[in-house]
């Protein structure tokens, strides 16, 4: 068997059986739900979309004060609905029943139960001064086409010389990339956990003893990391499909412009965040025999990935500034730093391409350095394996 056919057989078993396991299947219907309920949540619970009032009107000097709050409501994102009452005596029903929010009694009096809301207030009175205006330039001798140039004027001309990125644009690159660093610290985390559990488990049961017999250490351990790194990034890839599949089938969120970079780059980073990780997991794996030592021998690789997760939050409240920038090239980090820059387009190419440079060259030194720790120590049973004792044998 040659070394290439030797890595993808082990390949292969890993991606059989892990995707078998029950684990992977819950984890997987777990992360899924949370997505649909992440894009479609807002919408059920009917939030974020436009306030919507109900306005009743008694008399014929109310109708056009509720026509012009209907005509000014889509400007302050709400949806007026107008309703006809017969007297005062209907309103003041309508009002305690709550079938209308407020009723415009004569065009001069508002009906409402307690106080009115903050948004609906604020249209009836601007449109009451504005009917009121109209009506005294109309008695001043204005002629009806001109009324509305003297109540509305041109505005002023602004001329920016940093025009600013349109708000709904980079808050929905702001959602995307929150949503972005808790996947990828899941994936790099629970991945790296599979690496060093199966490690361990061939080991303390001495299956790897077998296994050696027919094929070398590397293979093995390479083998072992392909396999169930494919197994993630299929995994992530499904995730990815299947939260754009619901943005545009339902509308219920907006994706950025930057949607389709930020994906493929959040991809890219996890590949090889995966990779420097992984390596580090199967290192530790291979210097202890037990599972229950495994939790103490990843510590370091823990706090790493949840210092990462911190100085992502870090890195999306300030793309540009100095932590961000920096954690950009420190390895540990940059898999979770660098794709909430680049979705919020706050770093440039040379950055990128700089970074993924580093990100490589520590990924080769991760996996000569795991590679000799896991060939000196993965047959040494008993007592847990010093990194310079494995570093040693031969």
């Amino acid at each position: 068997m040659t070394g290439r056919d030797a890595v993808l057989l082990v390949a292969r078993r890993e991606i059989v059986e892990r995707a078998r396991d029950r684990s992977f299947l819950i984890s997987t219907g777990i992360v899924l739900v949370m997505i649909a309920l992440f894009t479609l949540g807002p919408r059920l619970l009917g939030l974020g979309g436009p306030d919507d009032y109900t306005v009743g009107t008694v008399g014929a000097g109310s109708e056009a004060l509720a026509g012009a709050v209907a005509e000014r409501a889509p400007a302050a994102d709400a949806e007026v609905t107008l309703e006809g009452l017969a007297d005062d005596e209907a309103a003041r029903a309508a009002v305690r029943d709550g079938d209308v929010d407020v009723a415009i009694l004569d065009g001069e009096r508002l009906l409402v139960d307690s106080e009115l809301p903050g948004g609906l207030e604020a249209l009836l009175q601007e449109s009451s001064a504005q009917l009121r205006v109209s009506e005294r330039l109309a008695e001043a001798g204005v002629p009806a086409q001109d009324v509305g140039a003297v109540l509305a004027p041109e505005p002023l001309a602004v001329e920016a010389l940093n025009p600013p990125e349109d708000r709904g644009d980079r808050d929905a690159a702001s959602g995307l990339a929150f949503f972005t660093v808790f996947i990828l610290y899941g994936q790099l985390f629970g991945y790296g956990m599979w690496v060093a559990m199966g490690v361990v488990e061939e080991k303390s049961t001495r299956v790897v003893e077998v296994l050696l017999a027919t094929i070398s250490p590397t293979h093995l351990l390479a083998g072992k990391v392909i396999g169930i790194g494919l197994l993630g990034l299929a995994q992530l890839t499904l995730i990815a499909t299947l939260g754009v599949g619901i943005v545009l089938l339902t509308g219920a969120t907006q994706l950025p412009p930057s949607a389709p970079a930020a994906i493929a780059t959040a991809l890219g980073w996890y590949v090889l965040g995966y990779a420097f990780y992984a390596c580090a997991f199967a290192m530790c794996g291979a210097l202890v025999s037990r599972q229950e030592e495994l939790q103490n021998a990843i510590t370091p690789l823990t706090l790493s990935i949840f210092a990462s997760l911190f100085l992502a939050f870090v890195a999306l409240s300030a793309p540009g500034g100095m932590v961000a920038r920096i954690a950009s090239f420190v390895p540990p980090v940059a898999p979770m730093v660098m794709p909430v820059r680049v979705t919020l387009g706050e770093v440039a190419a040379w950055e990128v391409a700089a970074s993924v440079a580093v990100m490589l060259a520590s990924i080769g030194g991760m996996v000569l350095l795991a590679g000799r720790v896991y060939q000196g120590a993965i047959l040494r049973t008993g007592a847990r394996v010093k990194i310079r004792d494995a570093l040693r044998a031969r």
